[in-house]
Parts: C-alpha cells; structure tokens; sequence
C-alpha cells in the first residue's frame, strides 16, 4: 500500500524511452577494443557498514548484502547527499548504488547522489520494500543535473529524487539485487531436475564458493559453456541468462534431445565478492575479472580455466559454443572476427540472425573482432583456446524486463534447432 502511494510500475513503452535501446535509428557503436591490464591483485576500498543519521529522524543503512553507500550527509533542510564511490581507482564507469532510508516520522525528503570527478548517474533508481521485488521510481519524483559524456553516450552527472517517508524501510538499488544467495537459490531449484547436478569448482579472493552446473543427460564429447556476473552491476545479463538456462532445461521435444545430445556447463555467478560487497566493477583483488583472461592472477577465472581444461583432457571432447553474458548501455553482441572459425563456423551469426527475427522491428547491433586473439577476455580465451563458437550477450541496461526474459528464452531455443540432430 505505501509504495503505491509514490511509486508506480512504468509501461514498458516508457521504459523503452529510457532506454539506450537498439530500436533508435543511430545504434551504439559499442566501447573500444579491449586491451591488456595488469590484472595482479589491488587494494579495495571497504564501506563503513552501518547507520548514517542525517537528522531529523531519518536513517540510511547499507548494513545488508550488496550494499553501496559510501557516505550521507544532510546538504539542506530539504536535501540529503549520499556519496557512491567505486571499490578502487582502476574502475569502469558503472556507479552502482544500493542503500536502506526511513523515518520515524512521516516526512518528504530530496536525495542527490554524488559521484567522484568523470562519473555519472547511471542507473535509474528502483525501489523496493523487501529487497526482493522492485519497481521503478516514479518519473514525478526525478530529476537529472549536469549533462556529461560516458563511453559515447550522454548522461546526467547527478541525479536527485523525491522519496516519501515513514517507518517503513525501503530500498534504493541501481538494479535489483540479485547476490549470491538468489542465485544460490536458483541453482538449487533447478538442481531438483535430474539431468542438473551442481558442483563447487573453486572459491573467491574472499573465499566465497564459485558453483558451476552441469546441464543434460549426454557425456561430454559435446559440451557448451555459459558464464554470468563477471561484473556485479550487470544484473540484466544474468536475467538474460537465466531465462535462456530455464528454457534449455524446458520438458518439452526440442530441450530433452538437446540434453541428451550436449552437456551444458554454466557458472552463474563469476564474481560473488564483487556482487556481495556491492562493487561497481571489480572482484574481490580489486580487478576486472573480465581482463584476467590472458594471465590468470585471480582464483576466480582460474577456476574456470581449470575446469573447461580438465573437461578437453581426452580429444574427443570439445566446446561447440561459449557465451558470456554482460550488460551495458544498451543491447549489443561482441562476437569473434569474422574470418576465424572454430568448431562449428558460422554458428553465431546464424544464432543471432534467427533470434532478431523473432521479434518485429528488432535489428541486431553487433560488434565483432573486439580483441581477436588477444585472449584478454572470456570470450576470445573460449575461442582461441577451446575452439567454441562464442561471444558476449550484452543486455541494455534498461532494457524492458519482459524482451530481456524473451530474448533469452528465443535465443536458447534458436541455439537448439541450430545444433541438435535432425
């Protein structure tokens, strides 16, 4: 009943407005060609977990998983101020934010969000009174400040938004939070299947257990890999990825002969320091896992490397396909140069092109050769190591929630009529 007194679900046509989406008539043109980083472990910065008192009996708390508040200060009667800073200095510009306000009393309050020098407001604020189901902040309660440009694309510097406020508690997240323990929970509901078994492949910087599932009936001469959350604010990849897993796991014709013919591998959750201490970016050691594909520093990508090394030990085996979910700006598919093959060449644009023409008005914005055989991120090592046919499946960051679930349904099923036997 509170959160729809000042809160309300938006169409998805509006979101669509919000959203960098590939719909417009000039596409994104994407970020730049990867390139090599040092990727031996730094320093983080730690929150100060705990309750900031801003004054007239109103709170904010960022003493829950995936929290990030780095400060609150009252700025004015009316305004509150709170700081998001980044985990370290070598950092992407992804300012994610996720913090608990309330007040004794019932009161209207302005919070303006403050980023370091040469970052913006990225993400629209969703609010929730659980931390389980979210809606998007009124369009009445916000407002954006001081126009600026990141990777190409123009965004507000800060934002400020009105809340309403009593006793209740309610979150303020850059996305929805989906921390270890969701995902946790999501892999055990699909270990109920008897053709899923999960299996603990490593741990974290911080110690935090990497899980893989293992997905169908069939040995492993034909075997696909799937990864997710390398990045911890890249939330609407991983809904993408886990209605693309659910649709493989389907009991229906199509899903069970799939099964029975590959092994899918999937590791849900890359990076569960970086999602669990709210980072923008980085893992536990302080870098971007999805630059250590070259060098190996961190126990998180050697845990994969490791697994999908054991997994080709007898020649046989091979990985026919490898995908690694992300988000960004806006819906883009980084693919490998079009002049190398692996396994089984011209599978992707195939994939690609069947999945676009599923939905009415919808064109593919793909990018391709992003760092051919430079083996810096997952995606090349997948391909120049393994052979598997892969790419990298980013989702806007606004993206309508209801196409980001269908895109990755249609993108699994198109995926199994391409390679299952006739």
């Amino acid at each position: 009943m509170y959160l729809s007194k000042f809160i309300s679900i938006f169409s998805f046509t509006l979101l669509g407005l919000l959203s960098l989406s590939c719909n417009q008539d000039t596409q994104w043109k994407g970020q730049d060609p990867i390139k090599k980083v040092d990727t031996h472990t730094l320093p983080i910065q730690l929150q100060y977990k705990g309750i900031f008192d801003v004054g007239d009996a109103i709170y904010l708390s960022n003493e829950f998983v995936g929290a990030r508040l780095n400060g609150a200060a009252r700025t004015n009667d009316t305004l509150i101020t709170v700081l998001i800073s980044p985990e370290n200095e070598k950092i992407n510009p992804s300012p994610w934010y996720a913090f608990k306000i309330w007040s004794e009393t019932p009161q209207s309050i302005y919070i303006r969000f403050s980023y370091p020098e040469n970052v913006g407001h990225r993400y629209y604020p969703k609010i929730s009174t659980d931390g389980k189901h979210w809606l998007l902040l009124d369009s009445a309660f916000y407002r954006t400040e001081n126009m600026m440009e990141m990777d190409g694309i123009e965004i507000p510097k800060n934002a400020i938004i009105k809340m309403n406020l009593n006793s209740d508690t309610l979150f303020i997240s850059a996305q929805e939070l989906i921390t270890s323990i969701e995902v946790e929970d999501w892999i055990d509901q699909l270990d109920t299947n008897d053709f899923v078994s999960k299996e603990r492949i490593g741990e974290s910087q911080q110690g935090r257990p990497i899980e893989m599932m293992k997905i169908g009936n069939s040995d492993d001469e034909k075997m696909i890999f799937i990864l997710s959350r390398q990045h911890p604010p890249e939330v609407t990849g991983f809904l993408a990825m886990k209605a693309f897993i659910e649709r493989l796991c389907a009991n229906d014709p199509l899903a069970i002969q799939f099964r029975d013919e590959y092994t899918v591998y999937v590791v849900p959750l890359a990076n569960p320091d970086g999602v669990d201490n709210g980072h923008w970016r980085n893992n536990g050691g302080g870098v971007d896992l999805n630059r250590d594909w070259a060098d190996f520093n961190q126990p998180e990508t050697r845990a994969i490397r490791d697994i999908m090394k054991n997994k080709t030990v007898d020649p046989k085996n091979k990985f026919y396909v490898a995908i690694d979910f992300h988000s960004t700006w806006e819906d883009i598919y980084y693919t490998e140069d079009s002049t190398s093959t692996g396994n089984m060449p011209g599978l992707i644009p195939e994939l690609i092109r069947l999945s676009a023409d599923e939905f009415e008005g919808y064109e593919a914005n793909i990018k391709s050769g992003l760092d051919s055989d430079a083996r810096v991120s997952s995606s090349s090592y997948f391909f120049y190591e393994f052979g598997a046919e892969s790419f990298t499946y980013e989702i806007g960051d606004n993206t309508d929630p209801k196409f980001v679930q269908e895109k990755g349904k249609v993108s699994a099923e198109k995926l199994m009529e391409l390679i299952t036997s006739n």
